[in-house]
């Protein structure tokens, strides 16, 4: 059975760490080899993408491998997912034949696919990229689903430890205001594999913004494995109190899935929430962290992103070490 990287949480610690000096070996130049040569990595997006297109095309390149890219219903058919669907409407192709074809080419396949934003209960349980896994003879690379993003917090998870070494830091993901709803896979990976790496993990949200529940459970009990905890506070000044690490992301509420306009309401009320130069010298000099695109002086000012706490571009960076280290795992490549 193929060895699926859907989200972090199906990844044992010692092998997320594992991951993670791989791919600091991948980025000093220590490992060279090309797992890849000769072979070939499917890359599905129905999404648009900049820094995860790249870099994914440039991870399977600098592997030896070619980067097949799709986008369905544009360079490739329309797909269905459901199970017993009647394919009588505008869908052309069923993902079990989708990637039964790509699983004869290629070695793995990578898909991104965002949420509808429509209705929380289904999209929280990932359908479409579950529907990938569950057909695919092939290892499935989570891109972004509704859910989870393991590639950008295993790149940011890097990132701590490149900047600040090895051990358990003050870690704090702050809700930040932004002018419409977006998804909250960002902010869920990063929780989690900081949870998973023992940090100590803070998360500052207004009212209305809760993450999943039972991922908040989840993270609670890995805190506990782990003698760290993790603190939810709706305030967003203390949060900055002697921090290491600021992430800055925006997410929806699921109070308001699929209703835009109310949402909108609802987040007005929180401009204010916006990481800027005060702020951050309320930590105890910390790293600001972004997954990008990040809007400038609506998530964080200025000052923040253009000052030397900001390492948002050896983050975006990283994202092609660690899918480097990812893919070759996940295809069998030898490590050094």
């Amino acid at each position: 059975m193929p060895r699926h990287f859907l989200s972090t949480a199906d990844w044992r610690r010692d092998e997320l760490e594992s991951l993670i000096e791989e791919a600091l070996a991948f980025k000093r130049g220590a490992r060279r080899d090309q797992p890849l040569a000769g072979r070939s990595v499917a890359l599905v997006f129905f999404n648009p993408s900049l820094r995860t297109r790249a870099s994914m095309q440039l991870a399977v390149h600098q592997l030896g491998g070619y980067p097949i890219v799709l986008e369905p219903g544009s360079t490739s058919w329309t797909i269905e997912y459901a199970e017993g669907a009647v394919m009588d409407r505008d869908r052309t192709e069923h993902v079990a034949e989708f990637v039964g074809v790509l699983g004869r080419y290629c070695s793995a396949i990578g898909v991104r696919v965002f949420p509808a934003l429509e209705d929380w209960r289904k999209e929280r349980t990932d359908p479409i990229i579950s529907a990938f896994a569950h057909h695919s003879p092939v290892p499935i690379i989570n891109l972004e689903s509704a859910m989870h993003h393991p590639c950008q917090a295993m790149a940011d998870m890097m990132t701590v430890r490149e900047k600040l070494g090895e051990g358990k830091r003050r870690v704090s993901l702050i809700w930040v205001w932004h002018p419409k709803p977006l998804p909250m896979a960002v902010p869920n990976s990063f929780a989690l594999a900081a949870a998973q790496l023992g940090h100590e993990l803070t998360i500052a949200h207004p009212p209305g913004y809760e993450l999943d529940d039972e991922l908040v459970r989840e993270l609670n009990m890995l805190a506990h494995d782990h003698g760290t905890r993790v603190r939810i506070s709706n305030e967003i000044e203390e949060a900055f109190d002697g921090a290491q690490v600021i992430y800055a992301k925006s997410w929806g509420s699921r109070m308001f899935y699929g209703m835009a306009e109310a949402e909108r309401e609802m987040r007005a009320a929180y401009r204010q929430w916006i990481v800027d130069a005060e702020r951050m010298r309320r930590t105890d000099e910390a790293i600001l962290m972004h997954c990008l695109p990040v809007r400038r002086n609506v998530e964080v000012t200025d000052e923040v992103l253009d000052s030397p706490a900001s390492v948002v571009i050896d983050e975006a960076e990283n994202r092609l070490h660690v899918q480097k280290a990812i893919i070759a795992r996940v295809c069998g490549g030898e490590t050094r």
